[in-house]
C-alpha cells in the first residue's frame, strides 16, 4: 500500500498524492491523478483502486533516480532580469527575499522542498561568438571544482527572453587553449572577452499548485581587470519541474509571468529597480570594452 493522502477537488471527488521522499520531521508528495477521482463519501472507498492503478502505471516515475522531475522547455533557457540600480548588497537582499518566500509572501510558493539556496563563485572566460551563422551567441568556460571546465554555449542574435543553451561538462582544457579549441575544434569565429568574477546566491522559488521549480538569482559580476566595473543583477529563470503529470507547457510561462510580475514590485519596493531586462552578460562585456578601450581579454 503506497502511502498517499487525498485532497478533495472543489468540483466532486478526489485527487491522490504519493509521498516520495521520507524524512523523520516532514515529506514530500507529489499528485497521481490527472483527473479527480472516487466521487462520493470518502468512507465508501471508490477512490482506493483508482488511486492504486494511478500510482502502479507511475511507479516508475515515482521511484527511479530521477524521482519526480523532469524539465520542461529542454535546452532552452526561459529568463528574466532586473539590473539592480542601485545595486544592493546581494547577500542581505538574497536573505530578505528567501525569507520573504518562507513567509508565504509569493502566493502559491514556497522555497524548494529541501533545496532552497544554493551559492556559487565562478570565475568566467567568455568569447563573444560572431560565426558563422547559426552558431552566433557566446561560448563561456567556468571551472570545476574537481578538474576540467564546463563550457556554456548560448545562441542569440541580440538579447531576449528565451535563448537556446548547453552545457558540456568535464573539458580538459586550460585557459591559453580556450580560444584555439572554439576556433579549432568548434569552428567558431570568437572575440576573447575580459574574464569576470560572478558571484551568485540562488533561491529556489517551488510552486505548490503546479510543482514548478523557479530560481531567482542576486547577482553580481565585475571585471577581474578592473573590479569596479559591476554588474548586479536579479535574475527569474524557470528550472524544473517536480511532477510526474504532463503539463501544458503555456502554463510555465503564464505561471512565470505572474512571478514576474510580484518580483516586479517587490524589487520596486525596494527602490532596486522597475522594470524587467534580458541584458545579458555578453552586452555588458561588449559595453564595458566600449568604455574602457584598455581592457584587454587578458
Amino acid at each position: 500500500m503506497p502511502l498517499c493522502y487525498l485532497a478533495a477537488d472543489p468540483g466532486g471527488g478526489y485527487h491522490a498524492y504519493a509521498q516520495i521522499r521520507f524524512h523523520p520531521e516532514d515529506a514530500c508528495f507529489v499528485r497521481t491523478t490527472r483527473e479527480p477521482v472516487g466521487h462520493g463519501p470518502v468512507r465508501e472507498l471508490r477512490w482506493l483502486g483508482p488511486v492504486l492503478t494511478a500510482h502502479a502505471e507511475s511507479s516508475t516515475a515515482l521511484n527511479n533516480h530521477l524521482r519526480y522531475f523532469r524539465k520542461h522547455f529542454s535546452g532552452t533557457e526561459l529568463e528574466y532580469k532586473y539590473t539592480l540600480d542601485p545595486a544592493p548588497d546581494i547577500w542581505a537582499a538574497s536573505m530578505e527575499l528567501l525569507k520573504a518566500l518562507r513567509d508565504g509572501k509569493l502566493d502559491g510558493c514556497r522555497p524548494e522542498y529541501r533545496d532552497e539556496f544554493q551559492i556559487h563563485h565562478t570565475e568566467n572566460h567568455l568569447f563573444d561568438v560572431t560565426g558563422p551563422e547559426p552558431e552566433i551567441g557566446y561560448a563561456s568556460f567556468i571551472p570545476t571544482v574537481t578538474a576540467g571546465h564546463v563550457l556554456k554555449r548560448k545562441w542569440f542574435t541580440e538579447d531576449v527572453f528565451a535563448r537556446r543553451e548547453e552545457l558540456t561538462p568535464g573539458l580538459d582544457i586550460t585557459p591559453d587553449r580556450f580560444e584555439t579549441f572554439l576556433r579549432e575544434d568548434l569552428g567558431l569565429q570568437v572575440r576573447a572577452m575580459p574574464p569576470f568574477q560572478r558571484v551568485r546566491y540562488d533561491i529556489q522559488c517551488e510552486s505548490m499548485r503546479t510543482g514548478h521549480v523557479y530560481g531567482i538569482f542576486l547577482d553580481r559580476c565585475s571585471l577581474r581587470a578592473a573590479p569596479d566595473v559591476v554588474l548586479s543583477q536579479c535574475e527569474l529563470e524557470y528550472l524544473r519541474s517536480r511532477s510526474i503529470l504532463d503539463h501544458d507547457r503555456d502554463e510555465v510561462l503564464i505561471e512565470m509571468e505572474r512571478i514576474d510580475l510580484w518580483l516586479c514590485e517587490y524589487l520596486a519596493r525596494h527602490g532596486w529597480a522597475t522594470e524587467h531586462t534580458f541584458y545579458s552578460k555578453r552586452s555588458f562585456l561588449r559595453d564595458a570594452i566600449a568604455l574602457h578601450p584598455d581592457l584587454t581579454a587578458s
